[in-house]
């Protein structure tokens, strides 16, 4: 009951949890727990939903909406970078072309490994 109404409200989904996390270099940091939140142009999971990498399960806590002008270095740490301006480079050089706009909105994805 509380993951639908952590739900309600939010736009439908844009994409499958399976999508969320799929860049081989993004899977180790999660693995190691320097991975913890994940910022996408859409909404890939509702809270609650469990995401699975090579074996390990993770449940997602927290899914909103952020602009990119929000970002803070402690944002970053999130994402598995050490600030804001390593993290902006890494996500422009998968999107070349792609303006970094303060107002830009995106999806976060917190999430934390199950422990089974």
């Amino acid at each position: 009951m509380k993951n639908m109404e952590e739900n309600k409200g939010l736009p439908p989904k844009t994409c499958t949890i399976d999508r969320l996390v799929t860049v081989d270099e993004d899977v180790q940091k999660v693995l190691e727990g320097k991975k913890t939140a994940t910022r996408r142009n859409g909404r890939y999971a509702d809270v609650g939903e469990i995401m699975e990498l090579e074996g390990r399960k993770f449940v997602v806590e927290k899914v909103y909406s952020q602009s990119l002008g929000e970002l803070t270095d402690e944002h970053a740490r999130q994402e598995g970078f050490d600030s804001v301006e390593e993290y902006k480079q890494s996500i422009l050089s998968f999107h070349p072309g792609m303006p970094w706009l303060p107002q830009m909105r995106v999806w976060v994805h917190e999430f934390s490994p199950i422990k089974e």
